[in-house]
């Protein structure tokens, strides 16, 4: 198997890891703005072809402190570390914040970010909900014009269809790429590990597109797409955590007992690349199917389209990449996706699919206990082959 370029998924790591020195010094060398945005659902396309640097705004795995006076303790993990950041003055690197999500956690952070920094721009879109009632594109549509014009007014600049129908290209090559690393994990032709394939796409979300694009190119320019595929490690799918990145210590112990993760439908995983922007026709119209066709291509719980759901979409996903059960990752406190999960059990106990759920803290996870768990999960599976392995 190939190992991933060293060189390159240093500098991957270290933008992944601190989001904000990666803006301040891509504003000094570019003389430009940084927008931030936040999880799922925004079109970072709109910032880019405006000029500015997008940044969505990652998950700071540091001790909240000036944010538990801010938010209440029973809000999530990420949305607690978002206050924190913003009070502590580690956001103040953007020179505006925007939302297209309602979660009404999410909503708490953004407000705590209004209340501090009052002098910083904050937009919120509001993207509807309900993806297939007769009303939904025009709204979304409308929504996203909304945003291009709040951006444009921010930045002082007028953008083009040509241009952002430019940006739309760049930014569906970079998750063309990215997908492909998702094939090649999925065949088994390249061991990349969870925690380095997550650097990879949350990466993506932080640095200038066009400059991700170029090492991405470099990372799958070494691989063999002859090699053999490893059968000796149970394969696994890791499902949920919608909004910020499971630590990287989590991820590692899932391998290092005895898996190996194959697929996945993380926010910052495949549910953030799933979907491409159509390349023809009206920009702005594209970006409005983008949004709707997100959650036919990866459903989500905060989202209604009538003829998918996501444990259909999961199990299907579990028979094309041949997986022999699913760790659920779910983000403490995390409404839709705690109110979701008892579906998802649910179909998947009814075809014989082993699974563990996972509920992970900001505060910290309980390691040995978890490396038990998860031990004993892989050593039932061994004993008891799953049922999508046939």
């Amino acid at each position: 198997m190939s190992e991933l370029d060293p060189t390159v998924m240093s500098a991957l790591r270290a933008v992944a890891g601190d989001p904000a020195a990666y803006a301040r010094k891509w504003k000094a060398e570019h003389g430009r703005r940084a927008i931030a945005s936040f999880p799922m659902n925004f079109p970072a396309e709109i910032v880019h072809a405006a000029g500015a640097l997008p940044v969505i705004v990652q998950d700071d795995p540091t001790p909240i402190t000036e944010g538990r006076s801010l938010l209440a303790e029973f809000y999530c993990g990420y949305t607690r570390s978002v206050a924190d950041q913003a009070a502590l003055g580690r956001l103040d690197v953007f020179d505006a914040f925007v939302a297209a999500d309602h979660c009404v956690q999410l909503l708490g952070a953004v407000d705590v970010i209004r209340w501090v920094r009052p002098d910083k721009p904050v937009h919120f879109a509001q993207f509807t909900s309900a993806m297939d009632d007769a009303w939904t594109k025009p709204r979304v549509e409308g929504r996203i014009e909304e945003l291009k014009q709040e951006i444009e007014t921010v930045l002082g600049v007028t953008v083009t269809s040509d241009e952002l129908s430019a940006s739309i290209r760049l930014f569906n090559e970079n998750r063309r790429l990215l997908r492909s690393l998702y094939d090649l994990r999925r065949s088994g032709r390249a061991r990349i590990t969870a925690a380095d394939l997550q650097v990879l796409v949350k990466s993506s979300m932080v640095m200038d597109i066009e400059e991700h694009t170029a090492l991405l190119s470099r990372v799958l320019a070494q691989f063999d797409p002859a090699a053999e595929p490893r059968a000796d490690l149970v394969r696994l799918h890791l499902s949920g955590h919608f909004c910020h990145a499971p630590r990287p210590e989590i991820l590692d112990l899932i391998e290092e007992s005895g898996a190996i993760v194959v697929d996945d439908d993380l926010y910052t995983g495949f549910r953030y690349i799933s979907t491409d922007v159509p390349e023809s026709g009206d920009p702005l119209q594209a970006l409005a199917e983008w949004y709707l066709d997100r959650n036919r291509t990866a459903p989500c719980p905060t989202r209604v389209t009538t003829d998918v759901d996501w444990d259909t979409y999961l199990i299907d996903s579990l028979g094309r990449s041949r997986c022999d059960g699913v760790v659920v990752l779910m983000a403490k406190f995390c409404e839709p996706h705690m109110l979701y999960y008892p579906e998802l059990r649910k179909a998947l106990d009814a075809r014989a699919i082993p699974s563990l759920l996972l509920e992970t803290e900001h505060e910290g996870n309980p390691v040995e206990t978890l490396r038990t768990r998860i031990e004993t999960f892989i050593e039932r599976i061994r004993r008891q082959p799953a049922a999508v392995r046939s």
